[in-house]
């Protein structure tokens, strides 16, 4: 399978993520205890790649599967990784409001870039460079709202602590599926077998919020295992499906790709929700969102184009071997 073709179905599935969340939602809350989601959907994907890695070793028994302590000890770093983003995304929503908060998540593109040339030592063209930064400026322009409403003025209001603590939650962001792509490719194992080493910690590290949620709870409302699928409904179903496959598609790419090709899968999902809005929730169109699109089909074509494509050589550039060789022939035969 072409990376493309994941990337494209990885696109879909997460612009449907934040829909079907929507549509899951009754009188505009939940009847569901929506941390259990995260967890089922880690527990789908480890089912899956255990199922996917049990097929593997039957049919071709020459895999490898490093089972060494010491290669082992790393998976769970992902998951502890996600763990404290998750905290310090709850800390920067103390400081700042919601639409602060996206426009800085989109510090994560430039900050992968970053982590992904110092950590993984991958060379971007200065052409690739300038593609991550029009993505940013792409995502960042179709979020942001007319200059007349309250919330344009809020962006730059918030305290020093709020920025400092987005910009944190950005690098935790990279950090983590820059690392993610570092387990991945280290050695040559088998993807099945990997993710059910990160799948299988993940189940795990979500087990334990949910313990810890029933103990700051005092139990209130019973242990989690016994309300584990309260009000859920198949639109409930469709988000964990939805979030577990999303899940495989991206430690495919992390695996076979790399993770500019996750970020800009992410970010075109992001704009592919908001015109989907524009029909499901009624929600009105821009001139930002046009503009932002534009951007970012701008970026996607300058990073993944050849560079014969993005510049245009001068006409007498491919001539002028020829004109030297033929130079060279005269001056052999007068001499």
């Amino acid at each position: 399978m072409q990376w493309y073709s994941v990337a494209a179905l990885l696109t879909v599935l997460t612009s449907s993520q934040g829909i079907l969340t929507t549509l899951s939602q009754s009188n505009g809350g939940y009847k569901y205890d929506y941390a259990t989601v995260p967890f089922l959907a880690e527990a789908f994907k480890l089912a899956v790649s255990s199922l996917l890695l049990w097929r593997e070793i039957r049919t071709s028994p020459s895999m490898r599967m490093t089972t060494d302590w010491r290669s082992v000890r790393l998976y769970p770093i992902p998951s502890i990784i996600y763990l404290i983003h998750n905290n310090v995304q709850f800390a920067t929503l103390t400081y700042v409001d919601t639409s602060t908060y996206q426009i800085m998540g989109n510090l994560k593109i430039v900050t992968t870039g970053i982590l992904f040339r110092l950590f993984l030592r991958r060379k971007l063209t200065n052409l690739q460079w300038m593609a991550i930064v029009l993505l940013a400026v792409g995502t960042t322009t179709s979020q942001v709202k007319g200059c007349g409403e309250a919330s344009c003025e809020s962006l730059f209001s918030a305290p020093i602590q709020g920025y400092m603590l987005g910009i944190l939650s950005a690098c935790m962001s990279a950090l983590a599926g820059v690392y993610t792509e570092f387990l991945m490719k280290k050695n040559n194992d088998s993807l099945y077998w990997q993710n059910v080493q990160l799948y299988t910690f993940g189940v795990i590290f979500n087990m334990a919020r949910l313990l810890l949620d029933d103990f700051q709870g005092g139990f209130e409302k019973g242990p989690w295992w016994q309300r584990l699928f309260d009000g859920y409904t198949i639109t409930t179903w469709m988000v964990v499906l939805n979030l577990g496959s999303t899940g495989l598609l991206v430690s495919w790419l992390m695996k076979y790709a790399d993770n500019i090709v996750k970020v800009y899968s992410t970010s075109m999902a992001m704009l592919l929700t908001m015109v989907l809005s524009i029909y499901l929730f009624n929600f009105k169109p821009t001139l930002q969102l046009f503009l932002g699109i534009i951007i970012c089909m701008m970026s996607l074509h300058m990073y993944f184009a050849p560079p014969t494509m993005l510049v245009d050589y001068p006409p007498n550039a491919k001539a002028a071997p020829e004109n030297l060789k033929e130079i060279t022939i005269e001056r052999k035969s007068d001499s």
